[in-house]
């Protein structure tokens, strides 16, 4: 596959900048006069608890996005993954996941603490729909919930709680787009750069020495 000439980044001229703010649309009357009204059954498809085919869903994902936000409203989203069987539902209107082992950021738990609300986008291989969850979270170290997320040895040390406001699936249409599980369609992930690279160019630093192969970092072999 031929890889993709990224132009040299520059500053959006002024003139642009002034034309797109100038048709920002700005008001939810404005935004449905545009896109139109959504039909009644999409409107209401949400529910505030979790039915038995969402459970059997939840039980086979291995990756989804966590999206919070702190007191100010500054927005931050985060990949997590896992086994399958890792999100448990404590009941309807309730699920857990595990904190696992990270960089020590604590982004997510950051902004938890002092804003509870939370978006959650699950994900599962090959499947193109989606689950999206919006609730309210709470970290926790309570040792017995703890104790059943234990991987490979290692028991997390905090887990989030999740009460459920809404959930609801989300269509095929975005997948579809993007072929997202089409492996014709994936790029040589060796024609993409690496973490490695791509932090050394925000800091000015020197590019990392990747003769040998990328994406070789040392934590890939310390998951838990």
């Amino acid at each position: 596959m031929t890889a993709t000439i990224v132009p040299e980044m520059t500053d959006t001229p002024p003139n642009v900048r002034e034309r797109i703010d100038a048709h920002a649309v700005r008001t939810v009357e404005d935004l449905y006069a545009i896109n139109g009204e959504p039909h009644e059954s999409i409107r209401t498809k949400h529910t505030s608890y979790l039915t038995p085919l969402l459970v059997e869903y939840l039980a086979q994902v291995p990756f989804f996005a966590l999206a919070t936000s702190n007191a100010d409203g500054s927005c931050d989203v985060t990949p997590r993954g896992d086994a399958p069987g890792s999100i448990q539902v404590l009941d309807e209107r309730t699920i857990a996941i595990p904190e696992r082992k990270g960089n020590r950021r604590i982004d997510s738990l950051r902004n938890i603490v002092s804003n509870p609300h939370v978006g959650m986008l699950f994900l599962i291989p090959a499947v193109d729909e989606a689950v999206r969850l919006n609730g309210r979270a709470t970290v926790t170290t309570d040792p017995e919930l703890l104790s059943t997320m234990t991987m490979q040895g290692k028991t997390p040390v905090m887990a989030i709680v999740i009460d459920i406001d809404e959930v609801y699936v989300h269509c095929a249409r975005a997948f579809l787009r993007s072929g997202l599980w089409e492996p014709a369609k994936w790029p040589d992930p060796d024609t993409v750069p690496s973490l490695a690279a791509i932090m050394a160019e925000q800091k000015n630093s020197p590019a990392p020495d990747e003769s040998c192969g990328k994406r070789n970092e040392e934590y890939r072999s310390v998951l838990y």
